[in-house]
């Protein structure tokens, strides 16, 4: 049985996928790799580009775009490894964080997943350690009310209070880089298929610490993560998803009237923002950019936030 099983879902990524699989193995360090690539009806070449370059990698080629959330369980389903790791496309392995992420693992039982210090492409700490968020961190994180937030309430939600370099227990980490060992796979199962993207690995590791896992931030372990690279090809629904994740979460650890309560909230701030936008497109101030995200915030509307 392979030590480590990587699964990776892809969609029109081609070159950052060869980058970080590329990465994966300049850094494996010795470890046992069984490396699995969910392909989401890409159209940019992958396919070609990893039967040419990686034939050893399991292509599991999709008909159309599964999504982050149902991808990452195809891959789950087939992995073997006694660790599975969800690693995004745009992401780089630096040195031997794979092999450290591991060694922490076998040393602490109790842990069920780590995550990694992630850099943004210029070096700096990439936010990705959090503790679990409160309905004022649901009103206030990513959206226009941010930059009015109490500072208070965002410290504590992005652990800004700790140690970048640090080792930590965090109550979740970023699905960009996690690390999880099987019998939390195998004990709690696959990622909810209710969010398409988004708060899925907030709802995995609110599951993990509700059956007695712990959860790890891993600061001397390192990956690049260049961010966003699938999903803004598509911004509205990007917004949408992200806003019905949030709302997913909500309804099932808070209830159905904190939920129904953050809805509206949001629902009132994208009608602030389109009517903030169409005033400055009156004005001619950068009418493409208005323009677009007059449409997006339309969008977002549209779709009512209504969560299934």
């Amino acid at each position: 049985m392979p030590k480590v099983s990587v699964i990776i879902v892809s969609w029109n990524v081609c070159d950052l996928l060869r980058d970080c699989l590329e990465s994966i193995y300049t850094n494996a360090g010795g470890l046992s790799l069984d490396i699995l690539v969910v392909d989401s009806d890409s159209h940019d070449g992958t396919l070609a580009m990893l039967e040419q370059s990686f034939p050893q990698v399991t292509v599991l080629a999709q008909a159309e775009n599964v999504g982050f959330t149902k991808g990452n369980n195809i891959g789950l389903r087939i992995a073997q490894g006694d660790y599975l790791i969800l690693l995004n496309p745009d992401t780089k392995i630096i040195g031997d964080a794979l092999n450290t992420l591991i060694t922490y693992m076998d040393a602490h039982s109790k842990v069920g997943i780590v995550g990694p210090h992630t850099l943004n492409e210029d070096g700096t700490t990439q936010s990705t350690r959090r503790r679990f968020p409160t309905l004022l961190t649901g009103i206030f994180e990513s959206t226009w009310l941010q930059a009015i937030a109490p500072k208070t309430i965002l410290r504590r939600y992005y652990m800004s209070d700790t140690s970048d370099s640090a080792a930590l227990d965090v109550d979740w980490v970023q699905g960009s880089a996690m690390l999880v060992r099987r019998a939390v796979y195998e004990q709690i199962g696959g990622l909810d298929e209710g969010y398409v993207m988004y708060s899925e690995e907030l709802d995995w590791c609110k599951r993990a610490k509700l059956a007695g896992w712990s959860v790890a931030y891993i600061g001397s372990a390192s990956i690049i993560h260049y961010g966003g690279k699938s999903s803004e090809q598509v911004i509205a629904s990007s917004h949408i998803w992200f806003q019905r994740s949030k709302l997913r979460y909500f309804r099932k650890y808070h209830g159905w009237f904190a939920a129904q309560f953050l809805r509206l909230v949001l629902l009132l701030n994208y009608v602030v923002q389109l009517i903030i936008e169409a005033f400055k497109r009156l004005l001619g101030r950068k009418p493409d950019l208005r323009e677009e995200r007059i449409k997006t915030y339309w969008q977002v509307l549209r779709s009512g936030l209504k969560v299934s």
